[in-house]
């Protein structure tokens, strides 16, 4: 995710005690081949034409600008230990060479703009003893309060000095704290963030879609749910337009510098509670009305593993076993007892064996429960057991993730997406959210989505699904890829479902995916209904798989979901998706386009339909190759495969 910061022993700094330095070699001009020379012992007789007296050199404090080499030598001189001590190098010319300077201030004016180097010189002036030279002022404490480097005066005023000092940041530190609400996806937020990373102010980001339990106080506190609200302490900035015009007059830099010197109050909006869940809407979930009948049912049916049509299926009950069961228990009749069963199917807690039947009596047809099916177990939104709160709409669902994925790429993502720091994705409380959020899958009603919000549902089920899996089982390698795919599950609408069986079954309408002989989904499955009527070849630049080639990572709204994958589209294109050689007459396509030519068509179709998706330049391109007659040659690029980290 971009270049490490360098570390702050890289860069110049001051050592304020004088140190004999040792002489290096090469100090003493060509190598004598006396032996006693060579040994290092001293020659103090003799002619001096054929001695030399060799002398201790004492070099100057280390904190003063060093001797520089005579022109002409080749090998550099050594200065031991202290080799890496330079003087500071001031980035701005002084009129004066005893301006004073006052250090919080440089400290501070350097941090605001997100400076390492600044906070390195503040650290090293803050730690400073007296020099054994005497040279410079010392304070009740013996810390420095006043030297020189290289005719720059420099004033160190300790805390507690006076009223003012107390008031200012030590060293740049800023002891208020800047804080902003936000939402998911908005522009304006993005701004804002974006001005604080470039400015290097630390701030506390309360986004009301990881943490909706915050929008009640957005509400009280600015008396509106408008976003974004930026807040120095406890007193509230305003907006995006409230930071701009507060940039432009001047006014942010002064208010910046009254909150940084006065330590936050408690008044001020307290940093979100990581680890905790929204409790009101914790509250709000409530069980399944059928979840006490499953439940009586879980411990009276007789449940074992049986043989049927050859096969042995394990951990089930016959149809007549459970309308017995609710006969007894409900003190109904039959026909009410095989209603209930067939809810309790309907809302999958129990399927049958083979899924032919929602639930019909008799002690041929067998069924399980859903957490006894022997794929279920294997699946990622699992564990131990299913949920059995009322299922909420498979929209609403998908909402919530949607914005919960967008607030992991905002914060842990480049600026472009194109890079994903997985490690602090998988450590972050958004994630944290995300894994308990998809428990709700389990049972949502997805056969009853439109087209688009299936459409919408299913890519940003797989680009989630994608992160997840990175998170927890690693990126795949050559060997193990096709696993990666196929292993990886969530139960949804208590059906399992895999990247592939999502991204081949239900977005490319059970087609089979590049060098398979199979369809995702055999003719008698339940899935097959979910599945697209017509491919949409635009899916292909709106999944993620993760690796460097793929397109970047997108979450998609129900409304504009088509529009929003032809932007997918272009912007993919835009970055090397395509390549055109005027002169070679060579087009050069992604190898998606390849591995799915079913999707696409024909080449020389392939290049009309691309033409919408390019800027200008390579538009003109691709038209005068496709209008001249001549013939034109596509290649296929290399693929990518190492990870978007």
């Amino acid at each position: 995710m971009g270049e490490e910061d360098a570390s702050l022993s890289s860069y110049p700094h001051t050592h304020p005690v004088d140190r004999p330095r040792e002489p290096a070699a090469g100090d003493h001009g060509p190598a004598v081949e006396d032996p006693k020379e060579a040994s290092g012992e001293d020659r103090i007789e003799g002619d001096s034409s054929a001695y030399r007296k060799e002398e201790r050199l004492v070099g100057p404090p280390s904190h003063l600008p060093q001797p520089q080499a005579p022109p002409g030598l080749t090998k550099a001189r050594s200065t031991g230990p202290d080799e890496e001590r330079r003087p500071i190098e001031r980035s701005v010319s002084l009129n004066s060479t005893a301006a004073a300077v006052d250090v919080s201030a440089i400290g501070k004016y350097l941090h605001n703009r997100g400076s390492v180097f600044s906070a390195a010189i503040a650290k090293r002036i803050s730690s400073l003893k007296v020099p054994p030279s005497g040279d410079g002022d010392c304070g009740p404490n013996g810390s420095v309060t006043e030297f020189r480097l290289s005719g720059l005066k420099v004033i160190v005023r300790l805390k507690g000095e006076n009223e003012r000092a107390e008031a200012e940041p030590e060293g740049g530190e800023i002891k208020g704290r800047v804080s902003f609400f936000s939402r998911s996806g908005c522009r304006d937020c993005g701004a804002v963030r974006s001005f604080f990373r470039e400015q290097g102010l630390p701030y506390v980001e309360i986004n009301v879609d990881v943490f909706p339990e915050r929008q009640r106080e957005l509400v009280e506190r600015t008396g509106s749910s408008a976003l974004p609200a930026i807040f120095f302490n406890e007193k509230l900035l305003g907006g995006l337009v409230a930071l701009n015009s507060l940039r432009n007059s001047g006014e942010f830099e002064r208010r910046l510098r009254d909150m940084a010197g006065v330590r936050c109050p408690d008044a001020a909006p307290r940093v979100p509670a990581y680890g905790f869940d929204d409790e009101e809407e914790l509250r709000g979930e409530r069980p399944d009305v059928m979840v006490a009948m499953a439940r009586v049912l879980r411990h009276r049916l007789p449940i074992q593993d049986r043989i049927t049509r050859m096969k042995l299926v394990r951990n089930c009950f016959s149809g007549s076993d459970m309308v017995e069961a609710i006969i007894n228990h409900l003190d109904c009749g039959r026909k009410k007892a095989v209603e209930i069963g067939k809810e309790l199917a309907r809302k999958h807690f129990i399927h049958h064996v083979f899924r032919e039947n929602d639930f019909e009596d008799g002690n041929n047809h067998f069924y399980h429960f859903l957490e006894h099916e022997p794929v279920i177990p294997k699946c990622f939104n699992f564990r131990g057991s299913t949920n059995d709160n009322e299922p909420k709409p498979a929209t609403i669902v998908g909402q919530r993730l949607t914005k919960l994925m967008t607030a992991i790429l905002e914060a842990y993502a480049s600026d472009d997406r194109r890079h994903l720091d997985y490690g602090r994705i998988g450590a972050s409380e958004e994630f944290r959210r995300y894994v308990n959020l998809v428990q709700d899958l389990q049972r949502v009603d997805i056969f009853g989505l439109s087209a688009d919000e299936k459409l919408a549902f299913f890519l940003n089920l797989y680009n989630a699904m994608v992160i997840h899996a990175i998170i927890r089982i690693g990126q795949p390698g050559v060997i193990d890829r096709r696993a990666f795919y196929t292993d990886f599950q969530y139960i949804v609408g208590g059906y399992p479902f895999s990247l592939s069986s999502i991204k081949n079954g239900i977005l490319r309408s059970n087609r089979r995916q590049p060098y398979s002989l199979v369809k995702p989904f055999s003719a008698g499955d339940k899935r097959l209904e979910l599945a697209s009527t017509k491919v949409n070849p635009l899916i292909h630049f709106g999944l993620c798989n993760g690796t460097r080639s793929s397109p970047t990572v997108w979450f998609f709204s129900t409304e504009g979901v088509e529009v929003e994958l032809r932007h997918a589209a272009r912007e993919f294109f835009l970055r090397g998706g395509i390549e055109v050689d005027l002169e070679r007459r060579v087009v050069y396509l992604t190898r998606i386009i390849k591995w799915y030519d079913a999707d696409f068509g024909e080449e020389k179709d392939i290049l009309n339909w691309i033409l919408s998706y390019l800027d200008a330049t390579k538009a003109g391109l691709l038209t005068h190759l496709l209008n001249d007659g001549g013939h034109i040659n596509i290649s296929y690029q290399n693929f990518d495969w190492s990870p978007n980290y």
